[in-house]
């Protein structure tokens, strides 16, 4: 311990932080500032890692939840050798490795992307979960800290009340958060926002919590320390800190605390950008340098951090040797591989709504799955998660030797909380609620598309069929939504996101097939609530024709030369096969009707299939439970979508297929029209 290499540390990181905002001319440098004390000691002092191998997986990991103080996490992650100086230089310019938010960068030290506040903290909560589920099938090896850093905003975001109650009522005493308190926000002083007491707010959730000075380096090893010693709860160390941290004006006069030093320059606020250099020790001429001494001590700590890890292993690989199956288990659960699985032989009932052919998936997986984390937001017997539940347990404080997690009515948490468990690794996450709240989880299926995590999500009561639940609960603009993350590219040029309608119980077996197999992208499945009429099989088995769903599209009926293509996804597929059989009886005509489970998976495709399945030039009619813009860029400019225009009503499913239109029946008067008017074009 040495107070003068701390506190020069401290401060060589706010110089650094400064430094980055101000030739970039854009970022947060007033809150960097202030949280650099914590940074410097949790890292040199607590934060176990291997700088050798910064992806080694019994590492602590750090969540930043405040992803607007990327600068005070590129300044401490250049002292440890993460980063170059042309990477600091560089802060949020193009193709830096520095960008404006932090983007998941592990091999520097960055484990999650953040910026929409909240969902850092609820993703370290998931990290937190993960490891619990680990440890309590392998004695307890998973035993390192999960450390959050969260600010004003984030504990004000209302996601921060669910994975306040979550981590509080299972006791994740791996978890412990920093909750960088300094009055100030973006646009105002916090007192113009809130006045609750934080403090017990935290407490009545179950947490431990402690209130330090933020810049009191004893206090900062006091608080963790009474952090690593508690056994029953997470730990809340609530640090009183001073936004813009040793800022002073051209004439030298400490300039603290102010609210334009949160998101502007220093240089553009009444302090003065190389007085305040100069007030931290560092030179304005050379303001990306590390000062000499805290080099120094930075090398003894990697050196230290390299010598833990080293008989850290040492002590692992003894484990591994005297288990020699668990050991190969943790492999084969890091590396994503999955046991071998026969999805044809999951039984499923004939007719079956696809919430219920889940339902039987999930049981399958549960007995052959056993790294799976299942949630449900309050609805598992509704939204049949209890397949999996039934044949597992809910996790309870002190035991997560079960596999499922009731996360209560929280669907943004969940969903965050299932990033946090996908980032940790070892852990295939699933959730689960209705999908028609899929609105309230999009900000955290979006990160999960950024960050590339094959989070898989399960959405049942998937169209107005809800009925007698009225328009709140009948998704009808939902499917345009989510499908428009298929359109997006993520940075590895892959589709973002895999959204699944199956037409069927056993496209939905191939549907879950595709999900588990999907190890770089998020996938959802959405599922119907009401039964549905089995898809014809054509002489082949039913499961090696729905395979074919792994294309994205295919042919539930098909003949040669047809005079129209009639396309669809879920229950609408059975509707129009209907239609088909009805017309085909009544005029000569020859008609295909396709399953387009996912366009994404479908324009994936060669042209050549897709014109198989969909002819270029053919008539094209579809039928969608949702917006016609589902299926009108499958349908072409000559083709047509009936959907609809409006929200649902409370009244039987079947009486709003009635009324909507949404009938055999319906479906073969809308085509003869559509027939008609080209005829006479």
């Amino acid at each position: 311990m040495n107070n003068k290499i701390d506190q020069l540390s401290a401060d060589n990181i706010r110089a650094l932080a400064i430094s980055m905002v101000e030739k970039a001319n854009s970022g947060h440098p007033g809150g960097s500032m202030g949280g650099a004390d914590f940074m410097h000691i949790l890292y040199t002092e607590y934060l176990k890692y291997d700088p050798s191998d910064m992806q080694w997986i019994f590492r602590d990991r750090f969540f930043m939840d405040a992803g607007h103080l990327s600068a005070l996490m590129y300044a401490q992650y250049y002292l440890l050798g993460n980063y170059e100086k042309t990477d600091l230089e560089n802060f949020r310019q193009w193709g830096s490795v520095t960008p404006g938010h932090p983007e998941i960068d592990v091999k520097r030290g960055v484990e999650n992307t953040s910026g929409p506040l909240g969902q850092g903290h609820a993703m370290g909560v998931g990290a937190a979960i993960a490891a619990k589920f680990l440890s309590a099938r392998f004695d307890n090896l998973f035993d390192h800290k999960i450390y959050g850093f969260i600010t004003d905003g984030g504990v004000q975001e209302e996601i921060s009340q669910g994975a306040g109650r979550i981590a509080g009522h299972l006791g994740l005493n791996n978890f412990i958060m920093f909750y960088d308190s300094n009055d100030v926000q973006l646009s105002s002083m916090t007192n113009e926002v809130t006045t609750e007491n934080t403090a017990m707010k935290y407490e009545s959730w179950g947490w431990k919590v402690i209130t330090i000075d933020g810049h009191n380096h004893i206090h900062i090893r006091s608080a963790l320390n009474a952090a690593h010693a508690e056994l029953d709860r997470p730990t809340l160390i609530i640090g009183r800190t001073i936004m813009g941290r040793g800022c002073v004006t051209a004439d030298g006069s400490m300039y603290e605390g102010e609210c334009e030093l949160h998101g502007k320059p220093i240089g553009s606020t009444k302090a003065d950008f190389t007085k305040t250099l100069q007030n931290l020790g560092a030179d304005p001429e050379n303001s990306f340098a590390v000062y000499n001494d805290v080099q120094a001590h930075y090398k003894e700590v990697l050196n230290q951090k390299t010598k833990e890890a080293s008989e850290r292993k040492v002590k692992i690989s003894a484990w591994e040797n005297q288990n020699p199956k668990l050991s190969k288990k943790i492999k084969q659960f890091f590396s994503g591989d999955l046991p071998k699985l026969d999805f044809s032989s999951i039984p499923q009932k004939a007719n079956a709504a696809t919430r219920d052919a889940s339902a039987a998936v999930l049981g399958y997986l549960a007995e052959n799955v056993e790294n799976i984390i299942v949630s449900s937001a309050d609805l598992s017997n509704s939204d049949k998660t209890d397949g999996f539940l039934k044949k597992s347990s809910v996790f309870q404080k002190n035991n997560f030797s079960g596999g499922f997690l009731q996360a209560g009515v929280a669907e943004l948490t969940m969903a965050a909380i299932a990033n946090g468990i996908a980032l940790h690794g070892g852990v295939i996450p699933v959730v689960a609620t209705f999908f028609v709240f899929s609105d309230y989880m999009k900000p955290a299926i979006r990160l999960a598309a950024i960050q590339e995590l094959a989070v898989k999500y399960v959405w049942t009561h998937d169209s107005f069929r809800v009925g007698e639940d009225g328009p709140t609960h009948q998704p009808i603009e939902q499917e345009a939504q989510i499908r428009l993350l298929e359109k997006i590219k993520n940075h590895s040029g892959d589709q973002s996101f895999v959204a699944l309608r199956p037409a069927d119980a056993i496209e939905t077996s191939v549907a879950w097939q595709i999900a588990l197999e999907n190890n770089k992208t998020p996938t959802g499945l959405i599922l119907s609530r009401q039964d549905i009429k089995d898809l014809p099989s054509s002489g082949a088995s039913r499961f090696e024709i729905a395979s074919l769903a792994k294309k994205g599209g295919y042919l539930v009926k098909s003949t040669v030369n047809p005079d129209i293509t009639l396309i669809a996804n879920g229950s609408e597929v059975s509707t129009l096969i209907e239609a088909a059989n009805e017309l085909e009886k009544s005029i000569t005509i020859k008609i295909n009707v396709a399953s387009i489970i996912s366009e994404g998976l479908f324009r994936s495709q060669s042209k050549e299939y897709q014109e198989s399945i969909i002819p270029k030039d053919g008539l094209v009619f579809g039928l969608t439970a949702g917006l016609p813009v589902n299926l009108e860029n499958l349908a072409g400019r000559q083709g047509k979508v009936f959907g609809l225009d409006h929200f649902g009503y409370s009244a039987p499913a079947s009486v709003l297929d009635q009324k909507f239109g949404f009938t055999s029946k319906n479906a073969s008067e809308q085509i003869l029209k559509y027939l008609k008017e080209n005829n006479s074009n």
